[in-house]
């Protein structure tokens, strides 16, 4: 086929060949860009930092073999420590079959056939053979920030047309400036074909965030990275309020995914990469924060760093810094994950705040008279969606939806929702709620009682969750994230988010028990009380007061009596 990027399993019947070895011309080391068939010969002169090992016999490096073993046992944890420690060469051949491995354990939709990307290819194109002629990249691709680290013509060709195939797979993809630099260094190690499953898998994620897809959560995402940073990284922070002031230090913040992608040598980022496909972004946020520390130190030390040099343009100096950076991969990653508190639910907790943040702006500057309206009824369900729903709902009034619609997150509000469950057609089972439920993600769940209350929350994770054990084999008690919410539409109108979005300190494990399910009964919210609970035969609950949302009991009498449970899903979610 025209245009075959040969991958590092090539390789082996090349290795004699030296055309493309990546020198630094200012020292006799060298190594080889695993797929160099990839490679410009025009950039094999770029200038690289050579990082020799220590002195002494080094421990000998994990292999595929048994890193795939701990994969399907299922313990997560040691494949973890695995990758932030072993330092493989960059042109290891293990890369080859790790990143798909480590990349389709994301994939949340059924595995694509053999073939499905060809097929693609061909509706999209008209042909599988790779054109001559430029090809015009989808709106969601930030053409400032096409990196594509060495790439031939034809490599970026190939590169090119993956993201056209995505944006067409993935039409809710409206802005992702990510997602080309991670395609041309999936292209360094493997065929056009795994690159595409690689993304697809990450793009699909539900359980870990790997690459935004919209203007919001890029920008809530850099806010997130700002407001960590200026907890595990005071001195550094401050530093650069006092050198940019005001809104600068925003400007600055708005690049950090610039630093290690557009900044970091190649051998920095592809050791990042081997964390990063198994752990998500958390890596990439844990070594933002190494890099404003060392850039701060370099400062202080070093004069070409002056702060006179560098006030007028800080943004364009961090990325020059970084092609710089003086410590290697392994001590880079080392420092970064030796950063302490910084756990997934703190950073959730910051993420969510944000982005709750963001949305109250942009309706406080709607104007007075659109108060009411939030940015998540931009989306509205489609025409259709609100007939069926109000055909087949025995809870929802229009109205309602909107109010619940309000309250959804932005990126929600893109899917049309669907009624999953309703006991008035299949009846008061939590065996069969399960079965019609427990793979969607998320949910929305309404209860109306006997007594014509209306509550309920909108669950974050899929109720399959609680099958889910850990790495001593024991079931999860409680799972969820800090998206889970309750509601109540009548007699009272009300949201009662997480408190975890409104506290800047770790509240605690009682504050984030949000959802837990077993065959006898479902619980949401806990600590000192639950919010709601529901026995097996969907007939009888109680609600209280919990830590976890801070809720009054749901109902005036805390017990009640089911009339009708209903469960919505998210079409395409």
């Amino acid at each position: 086929m025209v245009g075959k990027v040969l991958t590092i399993r090539d390789l082996e019947q090349f290795s004699s060949r030296r055309s493309s070895v990546y020198v630094d011309p200012e020292c006799d080391k060298f190594f080889e860009l695993p797929n160099f068939m990839a490679v410009s010969s025009n950039d094999l002169t770029t200038k690289c930092q050579c990082w020799q090992l220590s002195p002494g016999k080094e421990p000998a490096l994990r292999t595929f073999t048994e890193i795939k073993q701990l994969l399907d046992q299922g313990k997560k944890r040691e494949v973890k420590n695995i990758l932030r420690e072993n330092s493989w060469p960059i042109n290891s051949p293990i890369r080859s079959q790790l990143w798909p491995t480590l990349c389709a354990q994301h994939q949340s939709k059924p595995q694509m056939v053999d073939g499905f990307y060809w097929e693609m290819v061909h509706q999209v194109f008209g042909t599988t053979e790779l054109s001559e002629k430029p090809i015009m990249l989808p709106a969601f691709v930030d053409a400032a920030h096409c990196l594509p680290y060495h790439l031939t013509r034809t490599g970026r060709s190939v590169a090119d047309r993956i993201v056209n195939v995505l944006a067409y797979d993935c039409p809710d993809i409206t802005y992702s400036p990510v997602l080309y630099p991670i395609t041309s260094i999936l292209l360094h190690f493997m065929s056009e074909e795994e690159a595409y499953h690689c993304l697809a898998a990450l793009v699909g994620s539900k359980e870990k965030v790997f690459i935004n897809q919209t203007k919001l959560l890029h920008e809530v995402t850099w806010k997130t990275v700002m407001q960590i940073a200026k907890k595990h990284q005071k001195s550094s922070v401050s530093y650069f309020q006092r050198l940019c002031p005001g809104v600068k230090l925003e400007r600055v913040f708005m690049d950090w995914c610039w630093w290690i992608l557009a900044g970091l040598p190649f051998q920095h980022l592809v050791r990042i990469m081997d964390c990063y496909f198994h752990e998500g972004i958390k890596v990439l946020y844990r070594i933002a924060l190494v890099i404003i520390n060392l850039f701060h130190k370099e400062c202080q030390s070093n004069n070409e760093w002056n702060p006179d040099n560098i006030k007028n343009d800080i943004a364009n100096a961090l990325i020059k810094f970084c092609k710089k950076i003086p410590v290697s991969p392994a001590k880079l990653l080392h420092a970064a994950f030796s950063i302490r508190g910084l756990s997934s639910t703190y950073i959730s907790r910051i993420f969510i705040k944000t982005e709750m943040l963001l949305k109250s702006r942009s309706v406080l500057n709607s104007g007075n008279k659109q108060l009411v309206k939030s940015r998540s009824s931009d989306n509205l369900p489609t025409s259709q969606s609100q007939v069926n729903i109000q055909m087949m709902s025995h809870t929802l009034t229009i109205r309602e939806l909107f109010t619940l619609w309000s309250w959804l997150p932005v990126r929600i509000t893109m899917y049309q929702p669907v009624l999953l469950y309703t006991t008035e057609e299949h009846g008061c089972s939590l065996t069969t709620f399960y079965v019609r439920v427990e793979q969607h993600e998320p949910t929305l769940m309404m209860i109306k009682t006997c007594n014509n209350e209306v509550f309920g929350a909108y669950c974050s994770s899929r109720w399959f969750e609680r099958n889910i054990k850990d790495d001593k084999g024991q079931r999860q008690a409680y799972f969820g994230t800090g998206e889970t919410f309750l509601f109540s539409l009548y007699p009272e109108r009300a949201k009662y988010p997480w408190v975890g979005i409104a506290a800047d300190k770790d509240l605690g494990h009682s504050s984030e028990l949000f959802m837990a399910a077993d065959a006898k009964m479902i619980t949401i919210g806990g600590g000192e009380g639950q919010a709601i609970w529901m026995d097996e035969n969907i007939r009888f609950g109680k609600t209280d007061s919990c830590k976890t949302f801070n809720n009054p009991p749901l109902c005036p009498s805390g017990d009640f009596e089911i009339r009708v449970l209903e469960v919505y899903g998210f079409v395409g979610a």
